[in-house]
């Protein structure tokens, strides 16, 4: 496979991955709801916590099971890697929960994308150079596109505690798929080291699900009903699975400045799901969601993030091509499969 087709192969999957994480939004809403429903006086961090816990301690014992024959060959740098990755996601999910519980949503949402400006800088000054015309223009269509489907109300728009700590969780995504792409773990096999970061991500998690458990049958109770192991498990097979072992898979094909960017076609999606989903998921748990209404700003702002990626994507010129970031590459092909190719993998 050539490299131009491995890249486009390989925007296309990261693409499928903003999908499974877009759906999460509208079912981690309805969790939350129904969850509000069985006990109203819990803890929003109980919540919050308990589930990306229960969702990532799930990933990680399904991977066990399926990363059972291999994972003896599991080297030192997959489990660092994947220990880097937990932590930060791990860290990153924690602070961007708390911010939105001091900041609104669509404000969140926004500054949650800081990473594609971020990343950029991060790439100028480790290359020592500025980055390009392009990259100016797709980060700026991607920031005015964001803004306008989060609806941001600037007259009110202020830096405070939530504020701050979203931008913070930003910075540790930043570092997230910055560690992702570093190319001493190209040649890492992926179950195995996704295996670590969904296990880190869960322990990061663990102290806050149980610091605000006010009682213990709550954390059964939280998940006793069939919507909410529903949700739980769209949550697991879809949005961690399918979004995570793709991101994990196929993001090394890709520099860290593209990977940025399409990862801010989330809300995209988001967006779109939540169009009809909250319907179908207020009639399963019988708590109110309403659908949301298709607006200019999620025409428009999705087209401009689209156009962005689009615009990025584009083949470089002769001599831009010369200069532009390189996307890690894999020197051998055990790392190449997801679960399903998982053996036969880790055994070339």
């Amino acid at each position: 496979m050539s490299r131009d087709t491995q890249r486009l192969k390989a925007v296309q999957m990261l693409v499928l991955a903003n999908v499974f994480w877009g759906l999460s939004f509208p079912t981690t809403k309805a969790l939350a709801l129904a969850q509000q429903s069985l006990f109203p006086a819990a803890n929003s961090w109980f919540i919050a916590s308990l589930c990306v816990v229960y969702r990532f301690a799930a990933a990680t014992l399904i991977m066990l099971l399926l990363s059972a024959r291999t994972l003896k060959r599991t080297t030192r740098l997959e489990f660092e890697q994947g220990l880097g990755l937990g932590l930060f996601a791990g860290v990153g999910i924690l602070l961007q929960v708390d911010g939105m519980a001091y900041t609104a949503a669509s404000t969140s949402a926004f500054l949650t994308q800081c990473y594609c400006l971020l990343i950029p800088l991060w790439v100028a000054w480790r290359e020592r150079r500025p980055p390009s015309a392009r990259v100016f223009v797709s980060c700026g269509m991607v920031v005015a596109g964001v803004a306008l489907l989060a609806k941001v109300d600037w007259r009110n728009f202020r830096l405070g505690r939530g504020e701050l700590e979203t931008i913070a969780a930003s910075v540790v995504f930043t570092g997230q798929i910055l560690w992702l792409e570093r190319p001493k773990y190209a040649v890492n096999n992926v179950n195995h080291f996704s295996l670590v970061m969904f296990g880190g991500m869960a322990t990061v998690c663990l102290p806050v699900a149980m610091a605000t458990t006010r009682e213990a049958d709550d954390w059964l109770r939280a998940y006793s009903t069939a919507p909410t192991l529903g949700f739980l498990g769209i949550l697991v097979f879809f949005c961690t699975f399918g979004g995570y072992l793709l991101m994990n898979r196929w993001q090394r094909h890709v520099t860290a400045t593209q990977a940025g960017l399409i990862y801010c076609i989330e809300p995209v999606f988001a967006s779109l799901f939540a169009l009809f989903l909250p319907a179908w998921f207020s009639a399963w748990t019988t708590v109110p969601y309403a659908n949301e209404t298709l607006t200019a700003n999620l025409l428009v702002g999705g087209g401009l993030i689209t156009t962005a990626n689009v615009l990025i994507q584009l083949p470089f010129s002769r001599v831009g091509r010369a200069t532009a970031e390189v996307p890690v590459q894999t020197s051998n092909q055990r790392n190449g499969g997801i679960v399903g190719q998982m053996d036969d993998t880790a055994s070339s």
